[in-house]
């Protein structure tokens, strides 16, 4: 777990990072959760533990589901201040 902690928190913004940025380039907002998750397991696989497909599913799953709930904590967050 110690890769996760130092190397996978750092990913979490950068995931909510592109997800934006694919969002602001045409993809629609629906299909914003699912390529957040493709690109935590492509992180997982590739860069957190290649090799090891258990340790890649549950760091992805942790990766994408962590930087999901910032992307939307955020947008509600600055949605309540627009108000």
């Amino acid at each position: 777990m110690d890769q996760l902690t130092i190397y996978g928190v750092a990913l979490v913004p950068v995931l909510v990072a592109l997800t934006e940025l694919l969002k602001r380039t045409g993809l629609p907002t629906r299909l914003v959760p699912a390529s957040a998750m493709l690109m935590a397991y492509f992180f997982a696989f590739y860069y957190l533990a290649p090799g090891e497909p258990k340790k890649a599913l549950l760091y992805g799953t942790v990766l994408g589901l962590s930087a999901i709930g910032l992307f939307s904590g955020a947008k509600n967050t600055l949605a309540i201040r627009k108000k």
